[in-house]
Parts: C-alpha cells; structure tokens; sequence
C-alpha cells in the first residue's frame, strides 16, 4: 500500500525578492483634530508581486517576516492573492517593517521603522533557489538591496541563480538616501542592473545615482550597462521605453490621483506580466501605465492596485 503521491514543488513565472511592509497611509482630515490612518500593505517589490498578480500571472515572493501580526497580515494577503510563499521565511527574533505615508501640497511623503527587520536579515542561504531556477522573470530593487548587506548579497546570489537558469532578471532602481549613501547606492544598483535584462529607472533616482537629467541620455546610459529594455518613469509625463533599436515616448494615463503611493511599483509589476503574457514591450508599458493611472484613484499601495479586467477595460476606452 502506498501513501499519497508527494506534491509538486511550487514554481512561479515571476520572483520578486525584497522587504514588504505593513502601511499606514494618512486618510482626509476627520475635522475634529485626530489623525487617521488606514492600514494596508507596501513594500516595492512586494507591491509589484501584487500588481503583476492580479494581471493573471503566477508569481513568488522572497523575503523573510516576523513572527508577528504585522507578519501574518501579509501573509494573509499573499494567500488571497494566490502569491506564492514557499520562500518566505518567519523570524522570531525580529519584526516586519511598517511605514506611515502622509499626504500634503507637495505630495506623499514616508516615515519608515524599518530597522533590523526581519527582511534585513535575509540572506543569500535564505532563498529559496528552486523557486529562482524555475521563473522566466525574476525581479528585485535598490530597496531589496539597500536595506542590509545581506540583503544585498541574497539578491545578487538571486540573479546569478536566475542568470545560470536562463530566467530573465528585472531590476528597478527605488533609490531611498535614508537607507545608504548615493555614492554606494550607485555601485551596488549598477553592478545588478549591469546583470539585468530589464532595468526600470525612475527619473528622479535616475538622476541622482547617474548625474545625466535628460530621459534620453539617461536611458542610454542604463542601455550601454547592459539591460535590453529600459522602461524609465517620468512620474505624471509617463515613461520612456528604450530598445537598443528603438524608443518610443509613452504618454500618462489621465486618472483622478488622491495617492501615488506604490504607482511605479504598480508600473512594474505589470509591465513583466505583460511581457510574461507575450506582450511586445510597448504592449506592455502602455498597458502598464494605465494600471498605475487607475492605482493612484486610492488610497494605499496595495488596495487600488487594479485587475486586469479593469485595466483592458480603461485601455479600449481611451484615444489610439
């Protein structure tokens, strides 16, 4: 008599790695002199796990959590996503991160309890490397790599594993001076992207990390450290899709903003599901900014991220 066939081991198409967090995000004055926040989830990378799931691809998360609430609602909301969680590891002696987004004239702004964090201590025998080999893409940021040393070793051991197997990597650069200085930021972020295929720059980390301010000076300089697709984010001009071929200028969605939080992310995640689901890459990125149009009709990360039902939807209605 023999017992129960043993189960697959679990594969996703896309593997992010990085630091998610619990969010508190400021709400509408209550006009009687309290604060209120809303809870929700962050993290950048694990926002773009979300997005590119609720695109319809199968996706994976590396990180580590606290043995904590904070810890289990994340976990919670991995499982309704259908996100993989094979390679999330639990630490009794450290917490997960939280954050608090404020909202003022000059846009959102962060206040992070970050450290010694679970996910800071994330290493490169933490991840989980069957997960890695069996991806087409595998995704990872400045943030995934500024938060510790460790950190930062897990996710260049992440892209040799992801290289060795054939997987494409993706890198987004999320550039936080509170977390290291830009001088090292720079080296650490470039020698990744260096080893990417698809790098998504913002222009403002851009900026600081290369000296250049113009787009397109810009995306040559990620162009000529090696990546084939360059998706460089514009924040309300769009985003500039660069090919060593080609370029194409793409213009932003028109939405009712109330929150920007978690956009590019939103950006992100999108665009390497597009890409998984056979899109050409400027399929992608005009599908990938309307889905991070429509986030920023809400308040929090992870809340309004839309689903792909919503985003074809807004897609055929706007103008060719």
């Amino acid at each position: 008599m023999t017992g129960p066939a043993p189960r697959p081991a679990p594969t996703a198409a896309l593997v992010c790695i990085g630091e998610p967090m619990l969010e508190f995000n400021q709400q509408p004055d209550s006009g009687d002199g309290r604060r209120l926040y809303l809870e929700g989830y962050g993290g950048d990378t694990a926002n773009a796990a979300v997005a590119a799931a609720r695109q319809g691809v199968t996706v994976a998360y590396l990180t580590a959590l606290g043995r904590d609430p904070a810890g289990d609602r994340l976990l919670d909301l991995w499982q309704r996503e259908g996100v993989v969680t094979a390679g999330v590891r639990r630490s009794l002696e450290r917490p997960t991160a939280v954050y608090f987004v404020s909202h003022g004239a000059g846009g959102h702004s962060f206040l992070y309890y970050r450290r010694g964090s679970a996910a800071s201590a994330f290493g490169p025998s933490d991840v989980d490397e069957a997960l890695v080999r069996g991806a087409r893409i595998v995704h990872a940021s400045g943030i995934s790599q500024g938060i510790s040393n460790s950190a930062a070793d897990a996710v260049f051991h992440a892209i040799a594993l992801a290289r060795s197997a054939g997987a494409l990597v993706s890198y987004d650069t999320n550039f936080r001076p509170r977390l290291w200085p830009a001088a090292r930021a720079a080296a650490v972020i470039h020698a990744a992207i260096a080893q990417a295929d698809i790098a998504l720059p913002s222009l403002d980390d851009a900026t600081t990390l290369t000296g250049l301010a113009d787009p397109d000076a810009i995306a040559d300089c990620y162009l000529r450290l090696g990546p084939r697709i360059v998706a460089l984010k514009l924040g309300v001009a769009g985003v500039l899709l660069a090919t060593p071929e080609r370029r194409t200028r793409i213009a932003a969605h028109p939405c009712r903003a109330v929150d920007a939080t978690g956009a590019g992310d939103t950006f992100a995640g999108s665009f390497l599901a597009r890409l998984i689901q056979g899109d050409t890459p400027d399929a992608a990125a005009r599908y990938a900014v309307v889905a991070a149009a429509l986030k920023c009709e809400g308040f929090g990360a992870v809340a309004p991220i839309p689903h792909a039902a919503r985003v074809k939807a807004a897609l055929a209605a706007s103008p060719a």
